[in-house]
């Protein structure tokens, strides 16, 4: 048996527009009438949160949760700017006053990829007033909700949104091979982080304010210098961009040279949330298929879930949860596994990948490591931004159609493991292999 610390932190991660629905003030929900989703698929109800959330909840206390993590939609509280919807934060308090009915310690996200259509239309976070912009919105909703939640997390995955947003155009707003306006970004995020931070603090001394971040695992297809040369580059543009900027106030190589110093940033962080999922494997882009990818594959013969609308979605690796707490720790502040999870409609891979996460968890903090609780993404299936509805994170399945729920085996193992507070040797040896699927399954899971 693999027993956690008194005190850890089990719960789930959501965010506002993949759970909420109906929501027509934000850039996403513009990208959305621009047909802009792989998938073909909209959002409409999402998982039905803005209307009533008690249903999820209640799975949550079901499984036993102590936590979950939320975010706020900026665009539903200002939809205009200076214009504040005070129906909208009314809803966040009630959903507050639920989470915390049912036993949970809530965790709040105040720009989980969206913001308002007009601060998007003036630059997002290119403008120069992006910062101050940000800062005073994070300063209004703790003065609304700081008497119900004291750990807010100001921006999920920082990289996330300026490579896909800048370089990939996968997200709004959509532009490719934005390189500059890719460092700009990322820097200006995190100085609006710190400004946050900062006023937070002010308003709310005893608050605990972080920032969550992902990071994937690259892999060097072979030993050639340039696979070697594309695998750092992405590792340190990618997964370190955080680290850096928050112990040295810069960007690491290649960013670092063409995007501003910002001392301000530095050490304004109480946690860590990692946002860790899988493994990609890099090849440098000598075809046209492997520049459309940007040199990045993941083989058949691989433990992974469900891909992607183009793309498979990566390799499951659960060492991702060890390597990212070891890279983070130079930061001297907690850790939180705040997003793990495999997008598995069939549930197939899911019980392996939530059973060695957890492990790989739980060793860390045996050898010393300050990590002080797991959330899994998510309690239920979820809109999936450019995917669609196609990738299935949900320990329950969800009809969106119908909105019913059907619990998965995976919600099962979770209870087990949260209610016992830890991880059983039967669990350990019932789920030690992961599955790896055929050619013809993973040609089956494409269609």
């Amino acid at each position: 048996m693999l027993t956690f610390p008194d005190g850890f932190l089990w719960g789930v991660s959501t965010s506002a527009h993949q759970f909420e629905g109906r929501n027509s003030h934000n850039q996403w929900a513009a990208w959305e009438k621009k047909g802009r989703i792989r998938s073909g698929d909209t959002c409409r109800d999402a998982c039905g949160w803005w209307h009533s959330s008690a249903r999820d909840i209640e799975l949550c206390r079901y499984l036993g949760l102590n936590a979950i993590r939320i975010s706020v939609d900026w665009g539903r509280i200002e939809p205009r700017e200076g214009g504040w919807n005070h129906t909208a934060i009314h809803r966040y308090r009630s959903l507050l006053n639920e989470i915390r009915a049912a036993g949970m310690r809530p965790f709040v996200t105040l720009h989980h990829f969206t913001h308002p259509i007009w601060f998007e239309e003036r630059g997002a976070f290119l403008s120069s007033r992006a910062v101050e912009q940000f800062a005073g919105f994070a300063e209004r909703i703790v003065g609304e909700l700081g008497d119900l939640c004291s750990d807010f997390v100001t921006f999920n995955e920082p990289n996330v949104y300026a490579a896909f947003g800048y370089l990939f155009g996968n997200f709004p707003p959509g532009y490719r091979y934005k390189i500059r306006d890719c460092a700009l970004v990322t820097v200006n995020l995190h100085r609006a982080h710190a400004l946050a931070y900062e006023r937070i603090h002010d308003l709310l001394p005893h608050a605990t304010v972080g920032l969550a971040t992902h990071w994937v695992e690259f892999k060097s297809a072979t030993d050639s210098p340039s696979d070697r040369l594309l695998t750092f580059l992405y590792d340190g543009a990618f997964n370190r961009s955080s680290l850096q900027l928050l112990r040295c106030g810069s960007l690491p190589f290649p960013l670092g040279s063409i995007a501003p110093e910002a001392p301000e940033i530095m050490q304004k962080i109480d946690f860590i949330g990692l946002n860790v999922y899988n493994r990609l494997h890099v090849k440098s882009p000598w075809d046209e298929a492997s520049r459309k990818s940007g040199g990045l594959f993941v083989p058949d013969d691989v433990p992974q879930g469900d891909p992607g609308v183009d793309l498979p979605y990566g390799e499951a690796y659960p060492d991702v949860v060890t390597n990212s707490v070891r890279e983070f720790a130079a930061l001297g502040v907690p850790l939180y596994i705040m997003e793990n999870g495999v997008p598995d409609r069939t549930d197939r891979i899911r019980p392996w990948v939530l059973t060695q996460s957890i492990q790989r968890t739980h060793e860390t903090i045996r050898q010393g490591f300050d990590v002080r609780g797991y959330f899994h993404w998510s309690i239920v299936d979820n809109f999936e931004w450019c995917e669609g509805w196609t990738l299935r994170f949900g320990l329950y399945e969800m009809d969106p159609r119908t909105q019913e729920r059907f619990p998965r085996l995976s919600a099962e193992v979770f209870r087990e493991i949260v209610q016992q507070n830890g991880i059983s040797d039967e669990q350990l040896s019932r789920f030690s292999d992961p599955p790896v699927p055929s050619g013809r399954e993973l040609t089956d899971l494409r269609r």
